[in-house]
């Protein structure tokens, strides 16, 4: 089965990345949507698919007040933040299948201001738990792990004592996003630049992961259009066509310590496959924009894609490989680490203006094809390969 080059990206909207929105993530979303179907300057009528997020809002109630009067498909990606990624791979086939004509895709959260309790925070919204809060809540709550930067230390750790990953292979991760940031005008950490000084004397979160090794709390949304690769002819931006979509899950998918090989996660069997249906090689991506939720989870999607060999990414990142103007550019808006957490789907919307040609300082010298990640729970993985 391929669906390559049968649907592409048309339109992309995004709202503010912020600390402290009084808004609601599902107005946020339709922000966003709205600036999408006009960036694909198409009617919201024109919309008959729509892929909401795994919480927040629906379909219905986007559609709704989209005034969308027909809404011929839906569905929901269960696979946290790897849930936009994989999500570009049900648009691909719901057009290819002629299920759908026009898709949209969106996610928005309050990321800081509603995830957590904080002194004077607005009230938590609602977000479906996943299948694994079973295991959390009985093998690793009892046991103090409560964090996400505490189950993928266990990861990095192993990776650590086994090939010798050094902390400031991490911080090449870090610096590089923060780096890439000071380019962009939505980044929330630009103007604050990070030297590799200021990686390592920040204060630990959960040894190895350091402040900066972890991904930021915003509030914001992202939204983008797909439709059939014939109709993207007639649109006024340069189309953005979906070679390869893929996802893949670890076993177990809901526990690491039970794994027989932590680092054999869910982009290991996604990654062959997309490149497979793309008909390429990894040597072949002219840039990267990887689910950065933590330094080390972008060392380990490195080596799941091919791009080196186990126990390789730590020298892999060294010297400014993957930085602008080095070998292969990371995270060309800042990601997840210094831009905004919209759990990738901003990952997908760069990608889109780089292979447009719209990125600006951070553009990639004659892009022709992109690949995204996403990372969602303990290691569920997804891929997108894009190409102008």
């Amino acid at each position: 089965m391929s669906f390559k080059d049968r649907a592409a990206i048309v339109g992309i909207g995004e709202t503010d990345y912020v600390r402290g929105s009084e808004r609601t993530a599902a107005d946020l979303m339709l922000e966003a949507s709205r600036k999408a179907i006009a960036d694909a300057s198409i009617s919201p009528r024109e919309i008959d698919a729509i892929l909401p997020p795994p919480g927040f809002t629906s379909a219905e109630e986007i559609a709704a007040n989209l005034g969308i009067e027909e809404l011929r498909y839906s569905v929901t990606v269960h696979m946290g933040g790897a849930s936009p990624t994989a999500a570009l791979q049900t648009a691909a086939m719901a057009i290819s299948a002629g299920v759908a004509k026009n898709v949209l895709l969106t996610l928005g959260w309050n990321g800081y201001s509603a995830l957590r309790p904080k002194a004077k925070g607005r009230p938590r919204e609602n977000f479906a738990v996943q299948a694994l809060a079973t295991t959390l809540r009985d093998f690793y709550l009892p046991y103090g792990a409560s964090a996400p930067v505490q189950w993928y230390a266990w990861i990095a750790t192993r990776h650590m004592k086994l090939y010798g990953t050094r902390p400031e292979d991490m911080g090449a991760v870090a610096i590089a996003c923060r780096k890439h940031a000071q380019q962009n005008d939505r980044a929330l950490m630009r103007g604050r630049p990070l030297t590799m000084e200021d990686y390592l004397a920040s204060r630990w979160i959960s040894e190895p992961f350091r402040l900066y090794d972890c991904c930021l709390e915003t509030d914001g949304a992202c939204a983008v259009v797909i439709t059939g690769a014939e109709r993207a002819k007639d649109r006024p931006h340069r189309p953005v066509y979906i070679m390869a979509g893929a996802e893949g899950h670890p076993y177990p998918a809901d526990d690491i310590p039970n794994r027989p090989d932590l680092f054999r996660i869910g982009l290991s069997f996604a990654a062959p496959r997309a490149f497979a249906m793309a008909g390429i090689e990894p040597k072949d991506v002219d840039f990267l924009e990887i689910y950065d939720c933590f330094t080390y989870v972008v060392l380990l999607q490195l080596e799941a894609l091919g791009l080196c060999g186990r126990g390789e990414a730590g020298a892999f990142v060294r010297n400014g490989r993957i930085e602008l103007g080095g070998e292969l550019p990371l995270n060309t808006h800042g990601g997840l680490l210094s831009q905004a957490h919209v759990w990738g789907l901003n990952h997908i919307v760069e990608a889109t203006r780089q292979l447009r040609g719209e990125a600006g300082a951070a553009q990639v010298k004659d892009a022709e094809i992109g690949l995204v990640t996403g990372w969602g729970d303990l290691g569920d993985g997804s891929v997108a390969i894009l190409r102008r």
